[in-house]
């Protein structure tokens, strides 16, 4: 086990670390984007319609576990940087258990409320039949889910973020072949797309949880960990419960911002669908960058160097600054050919919305970076529930000022893809007030 940052370089040991998470959830992202891909140059864009609106929601419920199980990595990395490692493997079986146990209840409400969800989500009469094919098949792979992003965050929060890399991209790449398999040969429609990543998580899920017992004897459970520890229960609780509902407001609103896009149509979905992949992708190394950076300042706040974590918040305010300007840039410079990856070239109207969209979110990208690295920090230091204040902030503003400017028919949808940056921004603000109103307190004593 030799993933500790608590002493080396700051700079090289942050992207060392963060370079495998920055690609491993780009990779993941291949899992929607192989669907999005090959859905809408063979299969349409009603096909393209369901499936992109399918992937909010699914954004939306894996959300609830990712938080709980990223909440829980902050008490597994403090408790590292302690190197209290008693308290660490109690705490790995019972949010395995917790979390666990949710999943399964979960996965059976949705699957009982499909009808219900779509009719929330305002699907057009004409693809509601394409969602509810595609959530049935893609609900089985709620569990693999979990198992694949509790086993990652527990071997990152010990400094390992190469192995669930490994296995991501083996997933993925079985992913594409499934999905050129099922769709494009056996002609399975979006049911084909919607299995071809089931089975792709299963491999990463049940594959990493296998490595983690095999590989990590440190970290293997005994008879002595498996106790109800109220304080450790309790810290993780913390820790869990907030991240994850930090993660299901942001997502929740995303999804609230889904069904104002719904009702603009088929065209507009199916351009929300494609360049939300792009804007996704574009930005999302600098979210796992995010991630990288609270892991480190969570071992460094577990072993007591506040001074470390200054340093690190400078160093990782340069490379987001400078990603997210280079990524703007690109994004900014080619939306139309980024666009026609997706779309075929005669649906203009399609992709000019697309463009549209892609042009004002991405000037503002270094909006979200920054929010990335507050959410990462707050967590880290045992106030998760500022993270939650504030994503209250970024989607507050998104949800209302969407519906708002879209209503004033001067401005139509153009008022929906505004009002994303304008809620990172505001956002942004007040996690920086808050941090420096506190700083004494955060280091001192917190």
């Amino acid at each position: 086990m030799n993933g500790d940052l608590t002493s080396g370089k700051i700079t090289p040991q942050l992207i060392k670390f963060a370079l495998p998470l920055m690609v491993g959830n780009v990779l993941q992202q291949f899992y929607n984007l192989a669907d999005t891909l090959i859905v809408g140059r063979v299969l349409g864009t009603d096909a393209l319609a369901a499936v992109g609106s399918s992937y909010t929601l699914m954004t939306f419920l894996t959300s609830i576990l990712i938080g709980l199980c990223m909440g829980s990595s902050a008490y597994f990395a403090i408790q590292f940087g302690k190197k209290d490692y008693e308290s660490l493997n109690c705490g790995i079986f019972l949010s395995f258990v917790l979390i666990g146990v949710l999943t399964v209840i979960l996965n059976v409400f949705v699957f009982v409320s499909v009808g219900w969800i779509i009719k929330v989500l305002q699907i057009p009469v004409e693809v509601q039949g394409l969602v509810r094919e595609y959530l049935v098949c893609i609900f089985v792979g709620m569990f693999a889910v979990f198992l694949y992003n509790f086993f990652a965050n527990v071997l990152r929060a010990v400094g390992n973020s190469v192995v669930p890399l490994i296995f991501l991209g083996i997933s993925v790449a079985l992913n594409i072949f499934l999905d050129i398999l099922f769709v494009m040969v056996f002609r399975w429609g979006v049911q084909g797309a919607a299995a071809a990543t089931v089975v792709s998580q299963f491999i990463s899920g049940v594959g990493i949880a296998i490595y983690y017992y095999f590989g990590f004897p440190m970290l293997r459970i005994k008879k002595r960990h498996m106790q109800w520890d109220r304080g450790i229960i309790k810290e993780i609780f913390s820790l869990s419960f907030l991240t994850c509902l930090q993660q299901s407001v942001m997502n929740f609103g995303i999804l609230m911002v889904q069904g104002l896009v719904n009702s603009f149509g088929a065209v507009v979905m199916a351009a929300f669908a494609a360049a939300v992949k792009i804007d996704t992708i574009a930005y999302m190394p600098v979210q796992d960058f995010g991630n990288a950076f609270s892991t480190f300042v969570a071992q460094n706040y577990g072993a007591g160097k506040r001074e470390r974590i200054w340093k690190g918040i400078k160093s990782s305010l340069i490379f987001v600054f400078l990603f997210c300007s280079l990524v703007s840039l690109v994004v900014c410079l080619f939306a139309k050919p980024l666009m026609e990856i997706f779309i075929n070239e005669e649906n203009v109207e399609v992709i000019q919305n697309g463009i549209g969209y892609l042009r004002v979110e991405a000037a503002f990208y270094f909006g979200i970076g920054l929010l990335f690295m507050l959410y990462g920090y707050y967590r880290a230091v045992g106030k998760p529930g500022m993270s939650v204040v504030l994503t209250i902030c970024s989607l507050g503003t998104r949800v209302v000022l969407a519906y708002l400017l879209s209503g004033i028919p001067a401005i139509g949808v153009i008022g929906i893809w505004a009002a994303i940056p304008i809620g990172w921004i505001l956002a942004d603000i007040v996690g920086i007030y808050y941090y420096f109103i506190s700083f004494t307190s955060l280091n001192d004593h917190a």
